[in-house]
């Protein structure tokens, strides 16, 4: 010790060292460590814009790419979608050798779309989504990302607004796989919306051929152990599977819709490889007489649904009906 110190010096400096770690652990608390452990080894959500593209990555890896301007694709879509293993679950697009060829730019990958919204039919292209702005910028992190973007539905001839779609997308990094959430409010101030019906109304995913029902080495699944699209075709379900091997690994896409949706959903299931969650056509389905859900102007419509893609290693199985009660968990139900 210095001469010139004060014999109390050493005893000072000790007292300041024990005080900056009573208060570093009073501050620590419960909350902040519970804080600390979400965040501690999640796997990173990420994004990179490009010219009318977003890419997402999780834990470095690639994710999917959400398309909002497409010369020919006229409605925003998720292309490219893949697990966490790296194996896609979407058909290609555009397809590639050994892929189907049939509704090439219809079925891009997971879209949500409407074949008729007042005599507009957006899901064969004939209509416009314009995508206006994001609303909310992409934010990413550790197990979560999400951004939210405002479209508006075009007429035919591309020059009159018929609804605007507030719809945020949420990505979530969960026990079972990679959790897609979609929530979109639908309204107008200048007329009514009517949603008409038809088969191809609501969320649909075309799945990688490798793992069709077709191709030999998948299975569509719902809530109620009914099977591929013979079973499963026309029925409302909790939720509804698609998956297969590939490259020896269990790969597979979940539909869930949101029940806080006006009606539980019909599927629209091809052995071929897409699915489609419909609460539109009841008729189209099969399921009663011709319906029209009416929004009233200035009225807001919700629509929300959870798609979860996961990996497992050889046959190893998802138990799907816990990955439903965890997105029921995550949607407050």
């Amino acid at each position: 010790m210095n001469k010139y110190q004060p014999k109390n010096y050493m005893f000072s400096q000790g007292l300041c060292m024990l005080t900056l770690m009573v208060l570093a652990a009073l501050s620590f608390t419960p909350a902040t460590a519970q804080k600390a452990r979400k965040g501690a080894g999640q796997a990173v959500v990420a994004f990179a814009q490009q010219p009318g593209e977003l890419t997402i990555t999780v834990d470095g890896k690639p994710f999917a790419s959400y398309v909002y301007e497409d010369p020919t694709i006229t409605r925003p879509y998720f292309a490219h979608v893949k697990s966490s293993c790296g194996i896609q679950v979407t058909r290609n697009y555009p397809p590639q050798q050994g892929d189907p060829k049939d509704h090439a730019t219809f079925h891009p990958g997971i879209w949500l779309s409407f074949g008729d919204i007042n005599g507009n039919d957006y899901w064969r292209l004939k209509s416009k989504v314009e995508h206006e702005m994001f609303v909310e910028q992409p934010k990413g992190g550790a197990g979560a990302g999400s951004f939210t973007v405002r479209n508006y539905y075009m007429t035919a001839d591309g020059k009159d607004r018929i609804l605007a779609e507030l719809v945020k997308y949420t990505i979530l990094v969960r026990p079972a796989g990679i959790l897609l959430l979609t929530n979109s409010t639908f309204s107008s101030e200048t007329n009514d919306i009517t949603f008409g019906d038809q088969e191809e109304m609501g969320l649909g995913v075309r799945v990688n051929t490798k793992f069709t029902v077709q191709y030999g080495k998948g299975h569509i699944t719902n809530a109620e152990g009914l099977k591929e699209g013979a079973g499963t075709w026309g029925k409302s379900s909790k939720w509804v599977d698609y998956s297969g091997l590939v490259d020896d690994k269990n790969v597979g896409v979940t539909i869930m819709p949101d029940p806080k949706n006006f009606r539980p959903s019909w599927y629209h299931t091809r052995d071929y490889g897409l699915m489609a969650a419909n609460a539109f056509g009841r008729e189209a389905m099969k399921q009663g007489e011709k319906s029209a859900e009416v929004v009233k102007k200035g009225e807001k419509f919700h629509l929300g649904y959870g798609v979860l893609i996961y990996c497992k290693p050889g046959n190893e199985k998802v138990n799907i009906e816990n990955a439903y009660q965890d997105y029921l968990k995550i949607v407050n139900l």
